[in-house]
This record gives structure tokens, C-alpha cells and sequence, in this order.
């Protein structure tokens, strides 16, 4: 039953309280993004990334910080330093990587703002400006909460954001090698740039022999290189999102 009612509630988070943005960039846009910030997503990914001369969105739960998720060493303070001071987006995550169908409006505010704390004291008074839903869940409570302190919110259901979209559950792929051929990307990239639309794509580590939700480095390098065939704007998601209100 509860798995049940847990499907109905991310269910009522998808379609209620609907909070439009037009997706209207000047040309399509991509963005890259990494959740919870496994150590390879920066040691790994961040050569890659910085090859490529593109920056991407890392979204942090400060609680996780020196510690193991899905038995992976996460960041260290001294990563969290290193890609902030390359340009990169710091983004919310929540504090202790919890999903919003467990906590009320009252508790994901308090983890949000704790979170917040957290950030500004090791990033110079740093302000986080986006957010990320733990395992993609979002309670339909929730979407008040981001709405008043994040530009927006990313999901994890697959999608291009085009035409209107939910500003607190924009929509993303799963930057995972188990999911990645499941994709016709070529495809998905095309249809971005001549929609002029916003494809936002999420992971979480880089490297040989990945976990199943991270990928590897060649699979990271081949999304650029495709989103640069199809001549796509390729932004963090707060740049993106300027791009997009402007």
C-alpha cells in the first residue's frame, strides 16, 4: 500500500500546481548536471568538462559531504572549492539527501535552509539558485517551497522542456550507460535545437565500470560532442534559465 500511495503522490506532484514557464531561448539550449557530487564526478568529469570548455551544474547535499553514497566516496570541501572557483553552478540538493515525499512543506524548508548554511560558510556566502529533487521525487507540497527560494526545480522525468513547461519539475535524462542506449540522442538533440529547446541531462559518478546511475568518462565526452554537432548553447542551468526568462 505504501508503495502505492508513494506512486500516487509523485503522480499529484507531476500534474497539479502546475507553475508555467515559456521555454523560448534565442536557440536551443543543454544543460550537463551532477547530483549528490560523487568524487569521480569531479576528478573524472571535470578534465572533460574543462576540455571541452563548458561548464556544468553540481548539485551538493551538504550532508553528504566526506562521506559514502551508493558505497561511493563523496566530495570533500576541497572538491566543492575546486569546481566553483572553474565557474561551475552550485546547486541545492537538499542537506541530507532526502526525498520530499518524506518531509513536510515545514521540514524540506528547514533542510533547504540548513543546506544553505552549509554552502555559504565554505563558498564565500555563495547562494544556491536551482534545485535538484532527490531520486527525482516531488511531493505535491514541495513545489511552494522551492518555488519561493530557486529559480527553478529539475526532475528526473525524461523530456525536452519545450513550449511550457513546470518551472519546479523540468524534465531531464538520465545520464546513465545502463539508460544511455536507450536514447536516440542524435535524435533527442536535433529535436532541441529546432524546437528551441531546453535538454537538460542529469548523472552522478564518471567512470570505468560505473554504478548504475553514472556513467562513463567516454560516454560524458560523446553528449558534448553531440550537443556541439547539433550547435546547441551548452549552460549550467542557472545561465540556462536566463537564456530562457530573458
Amino acid at each position: 500500500m505504501s508503495a502505492f500511495i508513494d506512486k500516487m503522490r509523485r503522480r499529484a506532484g507531476r500534474y497539479l500546481d502546475v507553475r508555467s514557464v515559456e521555454i523560448a531561448p534565442a536557440r536551443g539550449v543543454f544543460s550537463l548536471s551532477f547530483d549528490d557530487i560523487p568524487v569521480s564526478a569531479w576528478t573524472e568529469a571535470g578534465p572533460i568538462l574543462a576540455e571541452h570548455g563548458i561548464k556544468a551544474t553540481y548539485y551538493v547535499c551538504g550532508g553528504l559531504s566526506g562521506g559514502f553514497n551508493m558505497d561511493l566516496p563523496q566530495f570533500e570541501t576541497e572538491h566543492l572549492l575546486a569546481l566553483h572557483e572553474a565557474g561551475h553552478e552550485v546547486g541545492c540538493h537538499t542537506y541530507e539527501h532526502a526525498s520530499t515525499l518524506t518531509l513536510s512543506p515545514a521540514e524540506l524548508d528547514a533542510s533547504l535552509a540548513r543546506n544553505a548554511e552549509w554552502v555559504s560558510e565554505r563558498l564565500d556566502g555563495h547562494v544556491m539558485r536551482t534545485f535538484a529533487y532527490p531520486f527525482g521525487d516531488c511531493a505535491l507540497g514541495s513545489k511552494a517551497v522551492i518555488d519561493g527560494r530557486f529559480l527553478c526545480g529539475r526532475g528526473v522525468r525524461d523530456g525536452v522542456n519545450t513550449g511550457k513547461a513546470d518551472r519546479n519539475l523540468l524534465q531531464a535524462i538520465g545520464l546513465e550507460s545502463r539508460r544511455l542506449p536507450g536514447y536516440d540522442l542524435e535524435a533527442m538533440m536535433a529535436a532541441t535545437a529546432a524546437s528551441k529547446g531546453w535538454l537538460i541531462a542529469y548523472g552522478h559518478d564518471v567512470m570505468d565500470g560505473p554504478t548504475p546511475y553514472g556513467c562513463t568518462p567516454d560516454d560524458l565526452d560523446r553528449v558534448i560532442r553531440l550537443a556541439k554537432a547539433a550547435d546547441l548553447d551548452i549552460l549550467p542551468v542557472d545561465m540556462a534559465w536566463e537564456r530562457i526568462a530573458a
